[in-house]
């Protein structure tokens, strides 16, 4: 899929597939992106396998991820280039929200 069908797919990210993608700053099986987005967001965000192998069907499919190394009884993904494409502009958008978001919280107390 082409990185312009992907941004349409995909943007604005869910959380869920956000947090995922961004697990992938190195090779990480589903469990360890799992915990590791558990880390990272403070056990706010706590993803259920099913959510996980799901989102990473759909990723695989779509381009944005791809298999590292298929190890016993755990599949290693990896971010592609699309996929860091995607990551880099949605960072980026929330950049934007964040900054906005900053300028205007004055407004409402």
């Amino acid at each position: 899929m082409d990185i312009d069908k992907v941004l349409k797919k995909y943007v604005p990210m869910t959380e869920t597939a956000f947090y995922i993608l961004l697990s992938l700053t190195e090779p990480r099986h589903g469990y360890g992106i799992v915990k590791h987005v558990e880390e990272i967001t403070r056990s706010r965000i706590q993803l259920g396998s099913g959510t996980v192998y799901g989102t990473l069907t759909k990723m695989q499919k779509d381009g944005i991820i791809t298999v590292f190394a298929d190890e016993e009884r755990k599949t290693v993904y990896e971010v592609t280039e699309i996929g860091k494409k995607l990551i880099t502009f949605e960072i980026t958008r929330l950049k934007e929200l964040h900054r906005n978001a900053l300028n205007y919280e004055g407004d409402f107390l």
